[in-house]
């Protein structure tokens, strides 16, 4: 009669942990998101703050520069990159080779690789808001949050909106393509109401309300908020809780395996 090692059946990887090892190597091998994500955030900042003006105080802002504005919206576009742009062509590409119906007959679940995928590209997201927010300190002294507490609340809760609506995107296209041109509409749209081309802090007044019931627009706001040392809203931390769990409700029940 033979006896099952413990120490083995520690030692052995758990399901997910195996596909999570094995995405992160696929991860590692893709330089074009790798750069839009880590390195196209960070290189956009570092060229608007050599921008002489930029690093003036403005009077219209409350004192600030427009390198300081930009931090967070940095910080969100990282985010729109990995979610809305990285994350749903490789989900998508799964399901339409049939990966995700071969791995339905294995021990590991789909889940798990929808799982990984979430776990990796928040990851990615959340280490280039670091990256963003050390060069903005280091090379262009812009000032670390006043509020740590409250800045990332409002990051986690925009990186749950973001991985939560890229699920969603995943979920209403079925090829590759329909999820590339869908994503690059959505993609359009989330950049406009982060701030990307017109800080939101500076747009009209009618304009900024529309924005920011957006999930980047409150983003961008309740960042911009805890980074001056304040409390982010509460408005705008529920528009962001509730664009996650809408987005998340409906990829739940419409995602389809195969």
């Amino acid at each position: 009669m033979t006896t099952a090692n413990p120490a083995k059946a520690m030692d052995a990887p758990t399901p997910w942990a195996a596909v999570l090892r094995t995405e992160t190597r696929l991860f590692l091998r893709e330089p074009g998101s790798l750069f839009w994500i880590l390195v196209f955030p960070t290189a956009l900042l570092t060229i608007l703050g050599l921008i002489p003006s930029f690093r003036d105080p403005d009077d219209a802002l409350g004192g600030r520069r427009v390198v300081d504005l930009y931090v967070p919206v940095s910080v969100l576009l990282a985010m729109i990159m990995a979610g809305l742009q990285a994350m749903p062509p490789v989900l998508t590409g799964y399901r339409e080779r049939g990966i995700l119906r071969r791995m339905s007959t294995t021990p590991v679940r789909p889940a798990a690789l929808l799982t990984a995928q979430i776990a990796l590209h928040g990851a990615a997201a959340l280490g280039s808001a670091a990256l963003v927010m050390a060069v903005g300190r280091t090379v262009f002294d812009v000032t670390l949050p006043g509020q740590p507490f409250g800045y990332v609340l409002a990051l986690l809760l925009a990186t749950a909106s973001v991985l939560a609506l890229g699920a969603l995107l995943c979920a209403l296209s079925r090829t590759t393509k329909a999820s590339a041109a869908i994503g690059s509409v959505v993609y359009l749209v989330m950049m406009f109401t982060a701030g990307v081309w017109i800080p939101v802090q500076t747009m009209p007044d009618t304009l900024r309300r529309i924005v920011e019931v957006t999930p980047f627009g409150a983003a961008s706001q309740a960042l911009d908020r805890a980074a001056s040392g304040g409390w982010p809203g509460w408005a705008q931390l529920g528009v962001m809780a509730l664009w996650a769990a809408l987005a998340t409700l409906l990829a739940t029940r419409l995602f389809r395996w195969e």
